[in-house]
């Protein structure tokens, strides 16, 4: 599975680079600095865009491809932001054989996004998952921090859940 970048304009301010360039300077001298940057950095903006790894490169002295290489192949880091609500729907064996794949087309359908993607107003990011730990309640997704179990796959039932995140 091949990471998704972002699709919406980089929107960083001059205090996050100061904060990251803080950072950078506070670590750059110790052996091994890159993947912590990357992740204080990925706490300062949320996301790893392009505009951020190419100053982390610039600011190390490093190839912007090495940073890139590491965004991609460690799972902690994302290249596109999420939302303000953060859907995951489990793919784990006992979520999909109860039918969490059509719960996730209904979503990537009535969210017009995919997975990896964030709707252009911002408000949801959606993600698949191998196991959120909720078995029993299969299938599963949450959104933040609430689980939302024993789904049905009808699209009203995907409806009424969204609806209470429409703030």
């Amino acid at each position: 599975m091949s990471k998704k970048i972002a699709t919406i304009p980089f929107q960083g301010t001059p205090q996050q680079e100061q904060e990251l360039l803080a950072v950078i300077a506070s670590l750059k001298d110790q052996q091994g600095c890159l993947m912590p940057i990357m992740q204080k950095a990925q706490d300062i903006y949320g996301y790893l865009p392009i505009e951020v790894q190419t100053i982390i490169a610039e600011q190390l002295n490093i190839p912007l491809e090495k940073v890139f290489g590491v965004s991609t192949f460690y799972a902690q880091f994302t290249l596109s932001p999420k939302g303000k609500y953060r859907i995951s729907v489990c793919l784990g064996t006992a979520c999909y054989v109860k039918g969490s794949g059509r719960v996730l087309e209904l979503l990537e359908e009535k969210l017009g996004i995919g997975v990896g993607e964030i709707t252009p107003d911002g408000k949801f990011s959606l993600d698949d998952c191998r196991c959120v730990g909720a078995c029993g309640l299969a299938p599963v997704f949450m959104i933040n921090d609430d689980v939302y179990g024993r789904l049905t796959g009808k699209a009203e039932e995907i409806d009424e859940i969204l609806a209470k995140y429409a703030d």
